[in-house]
């Protein structure tokens, strides 16, 4: 049998630096009300968010080591409950604001679908944006 390519006396987390570490929540389903045109007041439509975080830390043991992600759900869910809003790119703005709670988070990528805006014609429509901590 051959050797393993690790010493017996090295620690993984003494083989390789972790730079970045991505969190991510991907096809969150969101109700809320949204839109400009008249027939968007008064009901709720559902919304498809993505969010990656780039995360300044490594080593991780706990969950107070790293982010929660349940927490990028919970800020998704409050914007919603504060009212309507206009637009899905002001949405993903307050989002991506949101996701800087914690202060490790250096980058927050947030994308939200809105799969009734052009529907029967398109799966989906939407936004992306990137916000970096300043």
């Amino acid at each position: 049998m051959a050797a393993s390519p690790l010493a017996e006396n090295t620690a993984p987390q003494d083989l390789a630096r972790v730079i970045v570490t991505k969190v991510f929540v991907r096809g969150l389903k969101v109700d809320a009300g949204i839109g400009v045109y008249d027939h968007e007041y008064g009901r709720l439509q559902t919304l498809v968010v993505d969010v990656e975080l780039d995360v300044a830390a490594s080593h991780f043991e706990r969950l107070g080591d790293t982010v929660n992600y349940e927490r990028i759900g919970e800020a998704a869910r409050a914007i919603a409950a504060e009212g309507h809003v206009g637009l899905v790119e002001t949405f993903a703005e307050r989002l991506a604001q949101a996701c800087f709670f914690d202060p490790r988070v250096t980058r927050a990528r947030v994308r939200i679908e809105k799969p009734s805006a052009l529907a029967p014609h398109a799966a989906a429509a939407g936004v992306e944006i990137t916000a970096v901590r300043s």
